[in-house]
């Protein structure tokens, strides 16, 4: 597969977020997938350690190691990682400290709840901090040694704290190690090389909150990225029918004559009853129809890229991510 151009060229760091229940992770997953597409090397982050990722994968629980999971189209890698925030606040410890057995010795004494309650945010910042550096790393070439992140970051309500948070940390520590960490990880976080991407769907709850969300990213001065409309459903029908339900001109009884002239059903009471129910689902898809133009429409005030991904049949299984990954790169996302 040759390289492509794509709407995101030049980020190195994708952070999809979401309302829960929109399919967030599965998303993520799909767009790692995607991005490691034609031979390149792409780390799967996870935050939350829900295991959302092993879930999405059908493979065994992740440990706090990077490692391979899936061999993307054209032979691109995507490796993964469950971010633990006790071993990332070991790996903090040591680094800027050079305390790895003192800090295993703190963690038998709740390091992580002890840290965290001194400085709230702390553990975000760990976690997005262990992200960054894997943004950063370079090989002993000094060629970067992942093509892209991408992180399933916390829901949407939640985002912007979660990516911010390294200046509230700056602002309780205004030197020293910590600073310097916040820092770095805001100097990731808040460049052009980061991309935060809305996962959605066609209802209201869901659109308004990706709507709050690109605003309050924007107010934060954090990259707003594309917007991922999952799970759309087919318009099955031909404008006119649709036209007409909408405007509930729909004669039921012009499908009772279509389906007896089909050969469907020979008896006058069945094909009446048979077209009375087809009629309810035609009413019933033309209004489902029009409300998901209307949330189109509210989308498109958020300026931001908009990809559609089809509703899997079969459900996100890893059969249905590689459709997903096939979608996003058709239409540019990745």
């Amino acid at each position: 597969m040759s390289a492509r151009d794509t709407d995101w060229d030049g980020v190195r760091l994708h952070v999809v977020t979401g309302k829960g229940g929109t399919g967030k992770t599965t998303v993520a997953a799909a767009l790692a997938l995607a991005l490691a597409a034609g031979g390149k090397k792409v780390l799967l982050v996870e935050v939350e350690g829900r295991q959302g990722i092993a879930q999405v994968f059908d493979i065994p629980p992740l440990p706090y190691e990077e490692r391979k999971i899936a061999v993307a189209p054209g032979g691109g890698d995507v490796y993964a990682l469950a971010i633990d925030p006790e071993e990332a606040m070991l790996e903090y410890v040591e680094m800027f400290y050079g305390l790895k057995r003192a800090g295993k010795a703190l963690t038998k004494i709740g390091l992580v709840d002890f840290a965290t309650t001194i400085a709230p945010g702390l553990r975000d910042v760990l976690v997005t901090g262990k992200t960054s550096e894997a943004v950063r790393r370079r090989d002993l070439s000094g060629r970067r040694v992942y093509d892209a992140v991408v992180m399933d970051a916390p829901p949407t309500g939640r985002v912007t704290k979660f990516l911010n948070v390294t200046a509230e940390v700056a602002g309780l520590a205004r030197i020293g190690p910590v600073k310097n960490h916040a820092d770095l990880v805001r100097g990731v976080v808040a460049s052009p090389e980061t991309a935060v991407h809305f996962v959605t769907l066609l209802e209201e709850m869901p659109v308004q909150e990706t709507l709050d969300g690109v605003e309050s990213l924007r107010a934060a001065g954090l990259p707003v990225g594309g917007i991922f409309i999952n799970m759309v459903r087919p318009e099955v029908l031909p404008k006119a029918a649709l036209d007409a339900a909408m405007k509930d001109h729909f004669d039921p009884a012009e499908i009772a004559l279509g389906l007896k002239a089909a050969g469907v059903i020979d008896g006058t009471a069945d094909a009446s009853a048979i077209a009375q129910a087809l009629a309810q689902e035609v009413t019933e898809h033309a209004q489902r129809t029009r409300l998901e133009r209307r949330e189109r429409r509210a989308l498109a005030a958020a300026k931001a890229p908009r990809y559609e991904l089809p509703l899997l049949p079969d459900g996100a299984d890893l059969t249905g991510l590689y459709e997903l990954a096939e979608a996003m790169c058709s239409q540019g996302a990745a």
